[in-house]
């Protein structure tokens, strides 16, 4: 059932779902929406409440009493169904809502549940999850060793401990195991100073794998940029996949070794017009995706990953930049960015954004963004935030 009276007005910022010890504050960009509900979850049971505020194209409301723990996720109307219902209407248009969809909140610290293509399954979706920000870091202070004397070891996570002896066995593959005693030995001896991590934000198999009974093992199919990977999470004593993460970046720090992120802003697991609508694409297509002109059903392919995340657009570059600060704000992590966008999308960012995209990443952390270049699509270049000194 739909309510309409539950919820305050809240206010438009800051993004995402936030608990301030009296209730949560909701906030989701939507530039073409024309209605907004937030679903929220006791156990089977979901509650639709509607979004009655929005401010700047950011729809806001403010639940009292919920908490940590909270799951939730958002159903999102819009032009599309002036023409009809659901599936296949306003793609033309570049629009592809559908209210019976549940959609992650692009800025969720947390992702739970399971994936399924069924749009009205709530019992089976993904949604995301409330979290408290609070952490024990007992003074943790990354560091800071010059780059001149930096030895790096690209890690992924699974695979450096999940056949390590020295590992307790249930703590291969995780987080936990990373920095475990025989870990941090194995990286002292080799003489490293920093952990270069692939990609830990929670990332979804393709469709195309799953059909031949394969994963994704390197996890370059990023849904949430905010959430780390659940399936790296020992989840010991029921501590939480944050906790755990934060956990290992104290452990390393302390032990004198830097985290170093490889993070990926240039496609999502949405895929395709033939891929699943889980988040950004139930939202808001026609801002968060490159689409080419004409041709608005269809996504431009610079990164040979179905789409190309449009970081044109200023709502999408500051879910970039507040991605980047949170990593290195709240996670204690280093960033080197790694993104690539085709040669229109770099004339149409106007000298100033560019500017002040760098100011940005430069109140983040001066030592956070290193240069990072890896493979380019035909067609495309590497645009890279560069080292802020």
């Amino acid at each position: 059932m739909t309510d309409d009276s539950a919820l305050e007005a809240g206010r438009p910022w800051p993004l995402g779902a936030h608990w301030d010890g009296r209730g949560v504050n909701f906030a989701l960009f939507s530039a073409h929406a024309e209605a907004v509900e937030l679903c929220v979850f006791d156990g089977l049971r979901m509650r639709n409440l509607l979004l009655r505020e929005c401010t700047d194209e950011v729809w806001h409301g403010y639940l009292v009493g919920a908490a940590p723990g909270l799951h939730y996720a958002y159903r999102v109307q819009g032009p599309a169904h002036r023409h009809g219902h659901g599936h296949g209407h306003g793609h033309g248009h570049g629009h592809r809502f559908d209210s019976r969809q549940l959609l992650i909140d692009p800025y969720a610290r947390e992702i739970v549940g399971r994936f399924s293509r069924q749009p009205d399954d709530p019992a089976h979706g993904l949604k995301a999850c409330v979290v408290d920000e609070e952490f024990d870091w007992g003074g943790d202070q990354a560091p800071a060793i010059p780059l001149a004397d930096s030895v790096l070891y690209e890690a992924h996570v699974k695979g450096m401990t999940r056949q390590h002896p020295g590992v307790p066995e249930v703590l291969r593959g995780t987080y936990a195991g990373l920095a475990a005693p025989a870990m941090i030995e194995h990286f002292h001896r080799l003489g490293v100073t920093a952990l270069s991590l692939l990609p830990v934000h929670h990332f979804l198999d393709e469709q195309r794998l799953i059909s031949e009974g394969r994963v994704n093992y390197w996890g370059y199919n990023s849904i949430g940029f905010f959430a780390p990977e659940p399936r790296y999470a020992a989840r010991i004593g029921g501590q939480s996949v944050i906790a755990e993460f934060k956990t290992m970046v104290r452990s390393l720090h302390a032990a004198g070794l830097e985290v170093i992120l490889d993070v990926v802003f240039n496609h999502t697991a949405e895929s395709d017009e033939k891929g699943p609508t889980l988040s950004f694409r139930g939202i808001d297509n026609l801002s968060y995706y490159r689409l080419p002109a004409g041709h608005l059903a269809h996504y431009e392919n610079f990164t040979g990953c179905g789409n190309t995340v449009n970081l044109a657009h200023p709502r999408v570059l500051q879910l970039v930049m507040d991605a980047l600060r949170y990593w290195v704000g709240v996670m204690h992590g280093r960033l080197p960015l790694r993104s690539r966008c085709d040669a229109d999308a770099r004339q149409r960012v106007s000298r100033r954004d560019q500017a002040g995209s760098r100011a940005a990443a430069g109140q983040v952390d001066r030592r956070t963004l290193g240069h990072r270049t890896g493979w380019v699509p035909s067609g495309a270049f590497s645009a890279r935030l560069e080292r802020v000194e």
